[in-house]
């Protein structure tokens, strides 16, 4: 790993004297810190020039560095590409004096390399197991998609509580509201379940991106472990494919119906693609509740080129006449409009508990008809909605077996399973 990043880091030098540019290659993230997990070939090497620089320059030498190459976006374009094994990230960024002196989000990582990087010493291994256990209990990643503990945020709680086994026993009874400040500089406020003053930044909070579900995961799971220790949580077994006769088997045994809206994924980074899904999903349970459907659970995965919202509803399918329940009978004026509003009711129009109700027929009695009828009404987000517009699948019950992705396979096995460290 240190060969490849520092031949890559000794290319862009070699590339930026030529063009006779101030950049500054460095290596950042766990892999300098000495933290990186055993299997995780990441690395991070920043492209630093003087914050009254084009990045342009640093990203065509970053192109040149990685022919072979993908082009991403955050806050600006980055090189995305693959060396020798290694997944490798050439990231433009500014050389600011200070934290409190960012042009961009990116700027703040060489500092927290290096403040990392002075008072880890000693602690690498207590990372380690804290990295690893949070991997094995799924609570890993600050990536929108997981919505965990960053690496990051693993190494500020090492460093605040001094070892792995004193962050679970401090994690054990976690609540929502925790502040952490290991220099003791924070003043801003903030609202999330758990809040840690970055160091070098005392107005962000690192922990900004973890859900409160995955704080209180790793809590249960800590006090699980302290209770009764276990290699399981480390490494647990690897979730299989859910086989064709094992989703006949949960579909028999749930007597739900599982609805999966299935379409091309928009070509934008995770990061933007889940919150878009987590919102589709959202509009999704609103439109068939509204319409008076209740769904037990839903989730939304990506896989290969595709993106999905699942739905299992509770209750799928309704009877034709429904009850419309109108304003006081007194009311006259909103009673003229509730009355034509409905015209030619089933039944009605009738007096129960001081209003007037008709009974109509519903233009919807199954859940599945109604979604594939008004989906593309709804608002997905900005790429969502163009995407499923442009074409999208509905799979009603075991027509699910007809996916035969084994991403989308694990994501199903994971879904049924549903289980974390509770104790």
């Amino acid at each position: 790993m240190h060969e490849i990043s520092g031949s890559i880091i000794s290319r862009i030098e070699d590339l930026a004297e030529e063009r006779g540019l101030k950049l500054k290659a460095m290596l950042v993230g766990s892999a300098a810190r000495n933290t990186w997990l055993a299997g995780d070939h990441d690395l991070d090497i920043f492209l630093g020039m003087p914050s009254n620089a084009d990045l342009g320059s640093a990203m065509e030498i970053a192109r040149l560095v990685a022919p072979d190459h993908e082009e991403k976006y955050a806050e600006h374009p980055y090189v995305h590409a693959r060396v020798d094994g290694f997944e490798v990230d050439l990231v433009p960024c500014y050389l600011v004096p200070d934290a409190s002196r960012l042009r961009s989000a990116v700027d703040r990582t060489p500092f927290h390399t290096e403040y990392v990087a002075r008072r880890i010493v000693g602690l690498e291994d207590d990372v380690l197991l804290l990295k690893q256990f949070m991997k094995g209990i799924d609570v890993y990643g600050s990536e929108l998609k997981v919505g965990g503990f960053s690496g990051y945020l693993a190494e500020l709680l090492v460093l605040f509580f001094g070892s792995f086994q004193r962050v679970l026993q401090a994690a054990s009874s976690w609540r929502p509201g925790e502040f952490l400040d290991l220099e003791g500089l924070g003043k801003e406020e903030h609202e999330e379940p758990l809040v840690v003053v970055d160091p070098v930044d005392p107005r962000r909070n690192v922990a900004a991106a973890l859900t409160l579900d995955k704080m209180l995961q790793f809590s249960a799971a800590s006090r699980c472990f302290l209770a009764e220790p276990s290699l399981d949580f480390f490494f647990p077994d690897p979730v299989a494919p859910l086989s064709d006769d094992e989703l006949a088997a949960q579909i028999n045994e749930r007597k739900s119906l599982l609805i999966l809206v299935d379409f091309q994924a928009p070509a934008v980074v995770e990061d933007v693609l889940f919150p878009q899904l987590r919102k589709a999903e959202e509009s999704v349970k609103a439109l068939l509740e509204r319409y008076g459907f209740r769904l037990l659970r839903s989730d939304v995965a990506s896989y290969r080129d595709r993106a999905a919202i699942l739905i299992e509803m509770e209750v799928w399918e309704l009877s034709r006449v429904c009850r419309r329940c109108g304003p006081p009978v007194w009311e006259a004026a909103h009673q003229s409009r509730f009355l034509a509003a409905h015209p030619r009711p089933l039944s009605g129009p009738y007096i129960a508990d001081g209003r007037a109700l008709v009974e109509t027929a519903r233009k919807y009695t199954r859940a599945e008809d109604l979604l594939a009828a008004e989906i593309g009404n709804l608002s997905l987000g900005r790429h969502l909605s163009s995407a499923v517009r442009s074409g999208h699948n509905i799979y009603v019950g075991f027509e699910l077996a007809s996916i035969k992705d084994e991403d989308f396979r694990i994501f199903l096995a994971r879904y049924f399973q549903a289980r974390n460290r509770v104790c």
